[in-house]
């Protein structure tokens, strides 16, 4: 009989999202205002910076899923690295904030190079803990559980990083202070180690990998041949713009628009409160209502709550960030919705093609996160130069409406975006339950 995994195995599993979050959460919101406004790069070269180096790391991640997937250690096939690498990837992050104090052509160089590692040392610690959720459990219900908790301690990182960033900045000297963000991410980088590592060490891989050894070609058609994996990734590609738009652009907002970066904090409040709450009534939706409908259905409210603020012109900040929570509760909603239906995809594949490939659906799901968090940071910038945005310049009508813009608009366009390729996924509950038993009964030979 499976052992079923303990409160202790949950909890450290959710504390190793969660610290992975807040570094991912602290460089998504802070490196760009960090280059431009501290290290005085142009919007638009940074921008490059982050696209490019983004972009060539998320290449990488489907590598990195067929080398856990051909993993094999006395430790298991992806618990080795989260007891490995999370000091390398706290060293880098430190890195990515540390102000060289040379020349303009050096610190460029230095924060592309800095970058780009940080990236790949990212995915080393990303794929393989997102893919032990897979592996955890051979029951969909816990698995759907792990996930959720999972990705409630990864939303609790980032809101501790929303919420908590600025006032760490602040302690150590402001959002001006380049010691401020050095400071900070050492502090952030050490939490970050520690959690990921603990996960490592505390958690226990239950289903066991195929003794049979996958080519790099056949373990390829985990992603080409299965058709709800690719239906769920273009969704995913699209919806994860909503945060990474917003993660990127907020801080812009609150400085030039709102006038005050201490309402970041308001901000990561109402995210909080929002994505708790999505996250923890999904699970019982999804007792209820297909996955496939309660995605379609959270992206379209999701994006009449994006839009109302932006046409309703009474710029009160109170009813905005209520209705920020409103719209952070749907993509609560599709966070765990869309992870679940992934889950599926890896039992599809078994089921369809003869093996999981954990690893390499999950590099495609971190693939899919970085791939869109250098659209997000593009299209930021792209915007920053369109408005003619110049650092530390009184803000002006043309720029708070821009702003206000990709703040609202934008994330409203991606929602209804989102359900153009769900449509198409075709995996049903009674197709999912024929396929678990027929696995089941494979399982048992």
């Amino acid at each position: 009989m499976e052992t079923k995994i303990s409160v202790r195995e949950k909890l450290f599993f959710s504390g190793g999202l969660l610290g992975q979050n807040i570094l991912y959460s602290f460089m998504s919101m802070y490196i760009l205002f960090f280059y431009t406004d501290l290290l005085g790069i142009p919007a638009t070269t940074a921008s490059v910076i982050l696209v490019v180096a983004s972009v060539f790391d998320a290449f990488l991640d489907p590598v990195m899923g067929m080398i856990t997937d051909k993993t094999r250690t006395r430790w298991g096939k992806f618990r080795p690295y989260l007891l490995f690498a999370p000091g390398l990837i706290a060293a880098a992050t430190v890195l990515c904030f540390w102000d060289i104090g040379g020349s303009s052509t050096m610190t460029l160089v230095f924060a592309t190079a800095t970058y780009l590692i940080w990236g790949m040392l990212y995915t080393v610690c990303d794929t393989p803990l997102w893919a032990l959720s897979s592996v955890i459990s051979k029951d969909p219900h816990e698995r759907t559980l792990i996930v959720t908790l999972g990705k409630i301690g990864g939303m609790i990182g980032a809101v501790a990083i929303t919420v908590g960033g600025i006032q760490l900045l602040l302690a150590f000297g402001g959002e001006r202070n380049t010691d401020a963000y050095l400071y900070s991410a050492i502090i952030i980088a050490v939490i970050a180690a520690i959690t990921i590592f603990l996960a490592g060490m505390n958690s226990k891989e239950r289903v066991t990998p195929s003794p049979e050894k996958i080519p790099f070609r056949r373990n390829l058609q985990t992603i080409y041949k299965n058709k709800p994996l690719l239906t769920l990734l273009f969704a995913l590609l699209i919806i994860n713009l909503v945060i990474g738009i917003r993660q990127s652009i907020q801080l812009y907002y609150v400085i030039y628009v709102w006038g005050d970066a201490s309402y970041v904090s308001q901000l990561g409040m109402s995210l909080v409160v929002g994505m708790l709450l999505g996250m923890i009534i999904t699970p019982k939706l999804l007792r209820v209502f297909s996955q496939k409908n309660v995605f379609i259905v959270s992206c379209l409210l999701g994006s009449l709550s994006c839009l109302v603020p932006y046409f309703s012109g009474d710029g009160n900040i109170t009813i905005t960030l209520v209705l920020f929570a409103v719209s952070f509760f749907f993509s609560g909603v599709t966070t765990i919705v869309s992870t679940s239906m992934l889950l599926d995809t890896i039992d599809y594949s078994e089921w369809k093609l003869g093996f999981r490939g954990e690893g390499i659906v999950f590099s495609t799901h971190t693939f899919v996160t970085k791939f869109s968090g250098a659209v997000s940071r593009l299209i930021i910038g792209a915007s920053l130069g369109l408005l003619n945005y110049v650092e530390n310049q009184p803000a002006t009508a043309n720029l708070q409406q821009g702003l206000s813009f990709v703040m609202f608009v934008l994330p409203a366009l991606c929602f209804v975006a989102a359900v153009i390729p769900i449509l198409f996924y075709k995996l049903n509950n009674t197709q999912k339950n024929q396929m678990l038993i027929e696995l089941e009964s494979t399982r048992a030979l």
